[in-house]
């Protein structure tokens, strides 16, 4: 593959809650999937390359319904369904680019995703949660863990840690995270307790195979569970590693969640163009 082509690509960087993107109108189609997944694993490389949790790309959209569509990838290049940080920086990226309006939706590999763009914040609405397990027991690194699984447009399993400072989150996280009961896809792993009338979260995500700031599809996986387990009511409030508060709107029918929103800030860092050199 030739890197001249991408000198001097245009792209922003975006971070939601501390989670950080780099987003690339592909409304052309130039870039093509395998391309992306490329540009992901060489971008995203913190200290030798732009340095970011996922890059984006915002295409035309698939169906009637939507503004745009996106492909999303984790920073080992491995394409996602759905998450839920990128996703509203994704709907303000479109929204800026004049792309889509305010109120807008959006093709991805979880279904159809809406969203409103409230100047620097954004409301999403994620796809309705699937496949809820609450109460499993797993064995790990020689312990019996007791965990519960969601899928929120990606898996996570969410764990109750009452000292959360000191949770395991790298080491315990990985193992989670490649559990035999969650192969082969993998799973995210939330650790997560309760301050005040609020939950604290801390996610070790698949794919960037490391804790990050933030992790919006977690935020609502663990306001789910918690919501289940008694411990809050929504609209739940979420407090990430970096320190931002996110809101967790949804409503319960029995134990699914319908009309399930996910609203904090989308900021926009920066924008640039590549030098072939960020992808040696």
């Amino acid at each position: 593959m030739s890197l001249e082509r991408f000198d001097n690509l245009p792209f922003t960087k975006m971070s939601a809650s501390g989670n950080d993107f780099i987003l690339i109108n592909n409304w052309s189609l130039s870039l093509s999937p395998e391309e992306g997944a490329f540009l992901a694993s060489r971008l995203c490389r913190r200290a030798f390359s732009v340095g970011a949790d996922g890059l984006i790309l915002i295409e035309p959209p698939r169906s009637p319904e939507a503004q745009f569509s996106w492909r999303f990838y984790n920073a080992d290049g491995s394409e996602a369904e759905m998450c839920g940080n990128g996703g509203r920086c994704a709907a303000r990226f479109a929204f800026l680019e004049g792309l889509a309006p305010e109120n807008l939706a959006f093709d991805t590999l979880a279904g159809l995703i809406r969203a409103e763009v409230l100047g620097p914040r954004v409301k999403i609405q994620l796809t309705e949660p699937k496949d809820l397990a609450l109460d499993l027991k797993i064995k790990v690194k020689d312990q019996e863990l007791s965990l519960s699984y969601i899928n929120t447009g990606v898996p996570h399993v969410v764990v109750f840690w009452e000292k959360i400072k000191e949770a395991p989150v790298e080491s315990l996280g990985r193992a989670i995270r490649s559990h035999q009961h969650f192969a082969p896809a993998g799973t995210n792993v939330n650790f997560i307790a309760r301050e005040e009338k609020a939950l604290r979260v801390r996610t070790y995500e698949r794919g960037v195979e490391a804790e990050t700031l933030a992790c919006g599809t977690g935020a609502v996986a663990s306001a789910i569970i918690a919501t289940l387990k008694g411990l809050v009511s929504p609209p739940v409030e979420i407090i990430t590693s970096g320190g931002e508060v996110l809101k967790v709107y949804f409503s319960l029918e029995g134990n699914s969640a319908k009309k399930v929103f996910l609203e904090g800030e989308a900021k926009i860092i920066y924008r640039a163009s590549l030098s072939r050199e960020a992808l040696e």
